[in-house]
């Protein structure tokens, strides 16, 4: 114990000095480990706000549960499997140095996690809450953005039904781990405001009570909520990254209920859900909603399609607002004990209107979901310790169609983690809210299998890859027959010095699609890679080079590059950030993307092609302990046009300028 404390103070002063000379904040962090994917900013929005909101709210480590730990992404199963056991062991962490105790813990995540935690007191036997802590010792937080576009679009002239500027507002509640409320208000640019049919001003407003440990309820959500059942084969409403990040994520299956805050008005159910203790080894979950839904209408007034673009800003874009609705209940029955687990999972959603999609003109539409009642069973399984894991999920629909993923990953003694993951979607099962592991855009209709390693040979180098091959053995949108499809990609992170970073990229990813004739289909092969060199100095400025390079072959290849300079400056409470990228790619095909520097709950992943320029420039001031505010400009200008985008959309110029602002208030 002597030499364990003495090793503790050691490694406490050096974590202090570490986090003295750490200039850059936890989205920088988050954009080291999450850019290499090339996902669509909607994509990883959720996870985003959700760290955000962690970031904000920090979690006691003493105190965090296996559901708690299971909200970092970047977190391995067997990492969060070793932080348990060494609380428990040794009764709590006494400091964020201490976490180099952990060996599957490797620096970066370190970094990543220490921004997410806070290392506060074990908990208590008599842990209940009380109405007067919690009046007078909860956090109050009251925040509001604008996007003010300093341009017109053809919609803003004549077609939106309200102003061009997106805004949105915030409160949140919060008492330590145990209690969080709130009500957050958001609207899209050309959405109206007190008029219209949004007389209460916001198009949409999401409002949440979540309450933890109220005896045997572990977990109670009053509102707004969202669910997550297994590996999302039948609900996932928590948040899924792409194949290089899977390499961490989805390694553990959860049953997991948390408050919908997001501005966002889609993935989530209202209502009630619970998580109720009933044996030491024993959980039942269970839930219930009713919400509406936008839709667009056939003739005989039966549902088309299900809206999730969330917009009402024309006529048309409102008359479809809530048009129909949705009631869902479900549930989870999980036992756990010591390093195994099983999950019993059920899904009923009924739509009060009849959902008919059409399927004459688009034949590998023939399987997708339709009807008014649909109903998914799941059983998730699994097996895990420190350097083993073991796990599955097998889901059913009411028409007896399988959904199928198995997962196995071991830690090497050697610094090596492997994967192994194989899926089977059969054509003919539908899950309204699944989301999983997939190369196509949802659980159904592919067979694949994966494999990755991440691979660190001393405490500066780290090397992750993964090989990808999946089938797909009935028609998809833009192929006509079976196809495949294969991706693979490896990425290399070395820290040269304490001021030099380097990061390499390389990926292949083939697709299979029709030919410009429709009589065959031919492959699509894209090519990317990335450089990026990072410098930080101790005065607090930080600079990065990156150059990002594509090349795309379907019936001819198509090309782009990119290269763009970031610079970061911190001083006291005032932090400067500037970026400038110059780009130029043949088409559409070749789109490259670009991360910047978001606001808060409000990531950004700008889509870029064509001939051009973006600069952006943000400002970061923290006005005591109590006031934030943050401004951004944004520029893109265009070389090889003089139109931006089309429809309401357009913008009668080469040039595209926006101005983002962010108050928060803390109390």
């Amino acid at each position: 114990m002597f030499i364990r404390k003495v090793l503790l103070i050691i490694i406490s002063m050096f974590s202090l000095t570490c986090v003295s000379q750490t200039q850059e904040g936890w989205e920088e962090a988050f954009r080291q480990w999450i850019d290499a994917e090339e996902t669509e900013s909607s994509a990883i929005e959720n996870v985003y706000e959700e760290l955000s909101e962690i970031a904000d709210h920090p979690i006691n480590l003493n105190q965090a549960s296996r559901e708690d730990l299971e909200k970092f992404p970047f977190l391995t199963i067997q990492q969060v499997e070793e932080l348990l056991a060494y609380i428990h062991r040794y009764g709590g962490i006494r400091s964020k140095g201490e976490l180099q105790m952990i060996s599957s813990l490797d620096a970066e995540r370190r970094h990543l996690l220490s921004y997410f935690i806070y290392i506060g007191e074990p908990p208590l036997k008599d842990n209940k809450l009380r109405f007067d802590s919690i009046l007078y010792h909860s956090r109050h937080q009251l925040s509001a953005t604008v996007k003010v576009p300093l341009y017109t679009r053809r919609g803003d002239r004549d077609g939106y039904l309200g102003a061009r500027y997106r805004h949105s507002i915030r409160y949140q509640l919060t008492y330590h781990d145990r209690v969080k409320f709130g009500l957050t208000g958001a609207q899209d640019a050309g959405e109206p405001f007190f008029s219209n049919r949004n007389n209460w001003g916001y198009d949409h407003y999401s409002y949440y009570l979540q309450l933890k440990e109220l005896g045997n309820i572990k977990n109670l959500c009053l509102g707004m909520y969202k669910v997550q059942l297994g590996k999302g084969l039948i609900i996932n409403g928590g948040f899924y990254l792409g194949k290089l990040s899977s390499l961490q994520s989805m390694g553990r299956s959860s049953t997991t209920l948390k408050a919908h805050s997001s501005r966002s008005a889609n993935d989530y159910l209202r209502g009630a859900a619970a998580t109720i203790r009933l044996h030491r080894n024993w959980d039942i979950t269970v839930f219930a909603s009713y919400r509406p839904l936008d839709a667009t209408l056939n003739k005989d007034s039966t549902a088309r399609t299900l809206l999730t673009s969330s917009y009402h800003r024309t006529q048309t874009e409102m008359s479809k607002k809530n048009n129909t609705h949705e009631t869902d209940l479900g549930g989870s029955i999980r036992w756990r004990k010591k390093s195994y687990y099983v999950n019993l999972n059920y899904l009923y959603t009924h739509l009060d209107r009849l959902l008919r999609p059409e399927k004459e003109n688009a034949p590998y539409r023939r399987y997708i979901a339709e009807g008014n009642d649909f109903m998914n069973w799941s059983l998730d399984y699994g097996y895990t310790n420190s350097r083993f894991s073991l796990s599955g999920e097998t889901a059913l629909n009411k028409e007896g169609a399988l959904a199928t993923i198995h997962q196995c990953s071991f830690r090497l003694k050697c610094p090596m983690t492997l994967m192994l993951l194989h899926r089977y979607y059969d054509k003919r099962y539908t899950a309204l809210h699944a989301q999983s592991f997939s190369e196509g855009s949802n659980v159904q209709n592919e067979h694949g299998i994966y494999a990755g390693l991440i691979w660190q040979p001393s405490s500066r180098w780290t090397l992750n890859g993964y090989v990808d091959y999946a089938h797909f053995t009935w028609k998809r949108y833009q192929v006509s027959m079976p196809s495949d499809a294969f991706d693979t990609m490896i990425l290399m992170r070395a820290i040269l010095t304490d001021r030099w970073r380097i990061e390499g990229r390389y990926r292949f990813h083939l697709r299979q699609k029709d030919n410009s004739q429709k009589t065959y289909i031919v492959n699509q092969t894209e090519l990317l890679s990335r450089l990026r060199v990072s410098y930080e100095t101790p005065s607090g400025l930080s600079l990065q080079t990156q150059f990002d390079g594509i090349s795309v072959s379907l019936e001819g290849k198509n090309k782009g590059w990119m290269i763009s300079e970031q610079i970061t400056y911190q001083w006291r409470w005032l932090q400067l950030y500037a970026n400038a990228t110059v780009f130029q790619t043949d088409n559409y095909a070749s789109r490259l993307y670009l991360y910047e520097r978001p606001l808060p709950y409000n990531f950004s992943s700008i889509m870029l092609y064509g001939k051009g320029i973006r600069y952006a420039f943000m400002t970061r001031t923290e006005i005591g302990k109590h006031l934030l505010m943050i401004v951004k400009l944004g520029v893109t200008n265009y070389f090889d046009r003089q139109k931006i985008s089309s429809s309401w959309q357009e913008i009668n110029g080469s040039s595209q300028t926006d101005i983002d602002i962010h108050l928060r208030i803390t109390l």
